[in-house]
Parts: C-alpha cells; sequence; structure tokens
C-alpha cells in the first residue's frame, strides 16, 4: 500500500487549492461508485484536477500487495471509469488519484456500499445477496395517519440496548440483538425488542449505524465504546455491530434483518445521519480525491470548523449535494429507512436540506426528517443561508429539535445546577407554554419572557421536535439529581414524571431518551460518547425498580395515540383549540384543547401541571369532568366538579366527551 502523505504536504495541496474557485469544478450528474453484476463491475470516481487515477484490486480488506492495479480512464465532467469484464464478487478494492505531480493515498470508494475490516478497502458486492428471506415483502408498518405529529420518538443505541448483562439478549451489543423476541431481564420484564413494543412508540431513533472510525473493529480482546459521530463510509453499515466485521456482506445482512424485525413488529426507524464533518480532515476520502471541495474554508484557506469536530462538510457545493441527498435516497431504496435525524443541520443549507426532503417525501410520504437546527461555532456560510432554528419556517416538512422547551423543563444543559419547571423554577412557565404549542404563533404567549426564542419559528407543529432529554448532556434523572440538592428520591421521581408528561401532552413530534422510563442513569456523566458500557449501558434491572413510572409512561403514550387533541397538525389548529388558563398561579400551566375540532372523542381535554413543591388547587368550570390521570395515578372511572387538588410537581389530565 503506498505511504500515506504527511499532513503538512496535505495541507500545502489544499491551501493552494482552495485558492481556486471551487464554482469552477464540473459538477458531474450520472451515477458515481460502482454498478456490479456478474458480467462485469463498472467504477466511476469524481475526481476534477487528477491527472491520472489508478484502482488497485485486493483479495483481502486489509494487509498485503494488490493482485491487480488498473490505470482508469478520463471520462466527462471530472470523472475517471473503468470496467471489469469479469465477475469479481467479494473482491476489495481502493483508488489513488495524482494531483499536482504527487500520487494521493489510496482510499475507498465516497459511494462504497460494503467494505471490509474497519472501512479501508471498498468490497465489491452483489446487493442481491445480502436480502433476508422475505425482504421483498419488507415494508414499513403504517403509523396512525402518517402524519409527522403522530410518531413517538424513542432514542436508542444499539450496543447499549443489549450490552446490560441482565438485559437477557444473546447477541450483545449486535444489530441481531434487537431482533431477538422474548428477552426478559432478572425479574422476568421484557427487554429489548419486547419493551419498544410494550411502551407503544411508533420510531426507533438509532444512534449512528453507519461506519465510524473511532472502533478498531479488528480488536474483539477489550470492549470499545462510541457513539459513532465520526462518519467513515456513509453508506454502509457500522462492522462493529455485526458478528463479521471482515465480511462486507454481514453487516449488511444484519442490518437489514433488524430493520426487517423491527417493520414486522410495528416499529419504524430513523437514522441517525452525520454528513456535517467527517472523522478525518486530511487524509478523508473526499479530501483524497478531491482537495478541499468537499469542505468550508476560512479566508485564509485554513478548514472551517462550525462542527467543533475539526472540519465541516459544503453541502452547498453541486458535489456535496449530490452525495447527501443520494445517500440518503441509497438508505431509503436499499435498506427501507423510515426517517432521518441530521446532526448540527444547522451546518448545512437550507436549499440542500428542502432538496432531500422534496426527494424523500416523493418516494416515501410518511418519512420523518429532524434535525439540530444549531452549529458548535461559526461558520463562513452566513445565518440566512443554514438550516438553523430561526429558519425551520423556511423548511420543507423537516423538524428541528426545541431547546426552549428542554431547558424550559429540566434547566440549561449548559448549568448543572440550573432548574426547570420541572424541578421547582416556575420563571420557566413561559417556555413551558411556548413548547406546548410547538413553537408555534398562539395570542397568549408573551414570546419576550421565552428562553431562548423570541419569536415563534415553527409553520406548524411538524416542525418542532419536542423532547427534554436525549443521549447528549446528563440524563433527565442524572440532571434532576444534580440540579435539586436536598430532594427526596420519591420529589424527583415526580419530577421526572412530570417532565415526561409535559413532553408527551405538548404537541410537536414527541421525542423520548431510551431508558428515561425508568429513570436511566450515567452516573452524572454528561458527555458520555467513550465513556464505555458501564456508564451507557442500559440497566434492564432499574425496569423492575420503576416499573410504575415505565406503565405511566405507555399509559400517556397510548392517550396520546388515541386522542388526536394531542397531536394536532397545523398552527391554525393550535391558536384555535388551544387556550391557557390565566387565572392559575405563577406555580401553574393549566389549558385546555378543544378535541371536538379534529373529532376527538375527548370532545374537551383539561392538562394542567404543578411546578412547585406545594400543592395547588385550580378550577375546573364547566360542570363534572372524567379524570384520566391524577398525580401520576390513572383511571377511567372518577370525576370531579368544580376544582382538583393538584400534588407537588405532579399532573392532571382531565377530558369531556
Amino acid at each position: 500500500m503506498r505511504t500515506l502523505l504527511s499532513a503538512a504536504l496535505i495541507v500545502f495541496f489544499i491551501t493552494n487549492i482552495t485558492a481556486q474557485n471551487f464554482s469552477g469544478y464540473p459538477a458531474y450528474s450520472g451515477w458515481l461508485g460502482l454498478q456490479y453484476s456478474k458480467d462485469s463491475s463498472r467504477f466511476r470516481i469524481w475526481s476534477p484536477t487528477a491527472t491520472d487515477a489508478k484502482i488497485f484490486f485486493y483479495k483481502d480488506g486489509t494487509g498485503g500487495e494488490p493482485m491487480q492495479t488498473l490505470d482508469m480512464q478520463k471520462g466527462e465532467q471530472g470523472t475517471w471509469y473503468i470496467t471489469i469484464k469479469k465477475d469479481i464478487k467479494n473482491v476489495f478494492y481502493d483508488f489513488s488519484v495524482n494531483i499536482n505531480n504527487r500520487w494521493m493515498n489510496e482510499v475507498p470508494d465516497p459511494y462504497a456500499v460494503a467494505v471490509g475490516i474497519n472501512g479501508k478497502r471498498a468490497m465489491v458486492v452483489d446487493l442481491a445477496t445480502t436480502d433476508p428471506a422475505g425482504w421483498n415483502n419488507d415494508k414499513s408498518p403504517s403509523f396512525l395517519q402518517n402524519n409527522p405529529t403522530d410518531a413517538v420518538i424513542y432514542e436508542l443505541q444499539v450496543r447499549d440496548a443489549s450490552i446490560d448483562a441482565n438485559s437477557g439478549i444473546q447477541h450483545k451489543g449486535k444489530f441481531l440483538g434487537l431482533t431477538e423476541k422474548g428477552t426478559k431481564n432478572a425479574a422476568g420484564l421484557s427487554t429489548g425488542l419486547d419493551h419498544l413494543k410494550e411502551l407503544g412508540i411508533t420510531h426507533v431513533h438509532l444512534l449512528p449505524c453507519f461506519d465510524f472510525s473511532s472502533v478498531d473493529e479488528s480488536d474483539t480482546s477489550r470492549a470499545q465504546y462510541n457513539w459513532g459521530y465520526d462518519p467513515l463510509n456513509y453508506n454502509v453499515p457500522e462492522g462493529s455491530y455485526s458478528t463479521n466485521a471482515y465480511d462486507g456482506v454481514t453487516r449488511i445482512k444484519q442490518f437489514k434483518q433488524l430493520i426487517e424485525t423491527f417493520h414486522k413488529n410495528g416499529l419504524r426507524v430513523i437514522m441517525d445521519v452525520v454528513y456535517n464533518h467527517t472523522a478525518s480532515t486530511n487524509n478523508s476520502v473526499f479530501n483524497q480525491l478531491v482537495p478541499g471541495y468537499y469542505y468550508r474554508h476560512n479566508a485564509d484557506g485554513s478548514f472551517s470548523n462550525a462542527t467543533a469536530c475539526g472540519n465541516e462538510t459544503a453541502s452547498e457545493r453541486p458535489m456535496m449535494r449530490k452525495f447527501m441527498l443520494e445517500s440518503v435516497l441509497y438508505w431509503v431504496n436499499e435498506y427501507h429507512i423510515d426517517g432521518f435525524r441530521f446532526d448540527l443541520m444547522g451546518v448545512h443549507d437550507i436549499t440542500t436540506m428542502n432538496i432531500i426532503s422534496d426527494s424523500l417525501h416523493k418516494i416515501k410520504p410518511g418519512i420523518i426528517l429532524y434535525g439540530e437546527g444549531w452549529t458548535a461555532g461559526a461558520s463562513p456560510l452566513p445565518d440566512s443561508l443554514r438550516a438553523i432554528k430561526a429558519n425551520a419556517y423556511k423548511l420543507h416538512n423537516i423538524a428541528v429539535f426545541s431547546d426552549d422547551i428542554r431547558d424550559a423543563i429540566k434547566g440549561s444543559v449548559f448549568d448543572i445546577n440550573d432548574r426547570g419547571f420541572a424541578s421547582g423554577k416556575v420563571a420557566m412557565k413561559p417556555s413551558v407554554m411556548f413548547g406546548i404549542v410547538a413553537s408555534c404563533y398562539h395570542p397568549q404567549i408573551n414570546y419576550t419572557e421565552v428562553n431562548y426564542s423570541k419569536a415563534p419559528y415553527a409553520t406548524g407543529p411538524f416542525n418542532t421536535i419536542t423532547y427534554c432529554s436525549c443521549h447528549d448532556n446528563n440524563t433527565l434523572w442524572d440532571k434532576l439529581n444534580l440540579s435539586t440538592p436536598g430532594t427526596t428520591i420519591p420529589e424527583r421521581i415526580h419530577m421526572q414524571e412530570l417532565a415526561l408528561t409535559i413532553v408527551l401532552t405538548s404537541q410537536g413530534i414527541p421525542f423520548l431518551h431510551a431508558g428515561s422510563e425508568f429513570l436511566r442513569t450515567k452516573n452524572g456523566i454528561d458527555n458520555s460518547f467513550d465513556k464505555g458500557d458501564s456508564i451507557n449501558e442500559i440497566n434492564w434491572n432499574d425496569k423492575t425498580k420503576y416499573d410504575s413510572v415505565t406503565k405511566y409512561v405507555e399509559h400517556l403514550i397510548s392517550i396520546r395515540k388515541q386522542h388526536p387533541a394531542f397531536r394536532l397538525t397545523t398552527d391554525s389548529l393550535i391558536k384555535n383549540a388551544i387556550i391557557f388558563n390565566t387565572a392559575t398561579s405563577a406555580n401553574i400551566i393549566a389549558y385546555t384543547i378543544n378535541g371536538s375540532l379534529v373529532h376527538d372523542t375527548w370532545k374537551t381535554v383539561c392538562i394542567a401541571f404543578n411546578g412547585s413543591n406545594e400543592a395547588q388547587t385550580i378550577n375546573v368550570a364547566g360542570g363534572a369532568w372524567h379524570v384520566d390521570t391524577k398525580n401520576y395515578h390513572y383511571s377511567n372511572n372518577a370525576m370531579v366538579n368544580g376544582s382538583i387538588l393538584i400534588e407537588p410537581f405532579s399532573a392532571v389530565i382531565l377530558y369531556k366527551q
């Protein structure tokens, strides 16, 4: 294999190339990558500044000398191609190009769909051989009316889900672990797939499952851990989640088995994708084929870094836009993926995100798309052009995470001592109200008092992900423990239940962090991306310990799915159906939803939250009300008339039929 170019030499190349105008590079509109058949394999890469290109064929995915090295032919619009007229299935390959009279490093194709160990070489694959039995009949399960607000999303990491010794799952840490049925914890309660079904969620959001860089797939002698936000090969499943990372077919087939199993069990699959940066910069696949092009740069030619990961991709450039679009289309068409969460979506330009959304919705109308509407640093691309939260109204059927309601519920993620409404900081009331209406306009919201956003940014509830915790920062339970010293465990349990009640009864698209339904802890670690299984694993015995909380969350999900009053679809409905009770104390948020506007059997719903450590009484006018939920107990038989007592850090849900 060729010697790696020094970092200093690569920086010299890039600095000189970035002085050129990238807009002068020809954009190629045809297929790139590999087209395989038994009769021939066609390869095409894009490298417009290269003067020569070679392809290397290997027996194995790592090590050894090439079996064959061939020159590629120069094609149109900056491409290089070659056709091998025989069956070379399962052969490994990579490329090198000559730029400025120097051969760049050997790298796999950016469009590779199969790779060997650690993703160092691409593999010629017949994708038909990667399909599980019955794959052609696989289809996404329906979820209510396919409105985005009908979704209940559950964020889960593949390894976390099964690695616990008490998970009862055989294929621990693997794709196959989530295909196992009948798994139980020590007390006989369901775990893994069965737990997801019991909970009643509609979508499982999987943390990165594409091939990432940080885990050495060849070293199985030690436990390794990483969330996977360090992309290596975007169109290939991660090898450490398969039972054989050396074989490019195994990882593909087993990820498809996971998806097929979820679909058969009524669960849709959302992929967490990270197109905003690459794991390496100078030596990345992109940079070795077209130095500088795929990234944004500062005025001095250095890489800009809005991701805080060393680089940021340039989604506004035609070939990066093409790559992103074709990548998500590939995941949907080949793997039947049901949605995407875009990491640091605020790095990407609005036009690219809208092209992606329009294209995906044409082929899969019920697809769910959302992302983080912010960056981790400054970008050379102006704010007005990027898919940040303030521009959510410009996005086509794409939601953004609401950090407004997140921090209003539990306190700022940047200040461990800060409390939220659910933990006693009742000054967060206006911000919670803003979250309840899913960042839309509502005449009763005082936007000057909202914590972050001083104006509505959503054109409808489909624009907002309503949540209070995710993989980032402290778990909800840890945040409550750290920010409320002196409180008791029962008090903090009620705070957790109140937080989850707010999320699951608010408008928008609700989003739950895996394990929050049984008080998941990471022992106070707020950034656990590489902290190992002891911190990150889901402790399935906690489900036994906090079974009542789990059952309460199951109930909230159930009534949300049964009653469209909780799933309003337009900003107009939100404005007209929701009325906040302005006569309550500062400690109370109370409001009604006119369910008759959406033909709900609950003609009127009354919801009230007590964010204080003292019991509060509220008036409920209009005669008798059915009690669905009162202070974390649920019943369809109780009635109230005139007033109701809400215990500290508690909630009530009432309705009229």
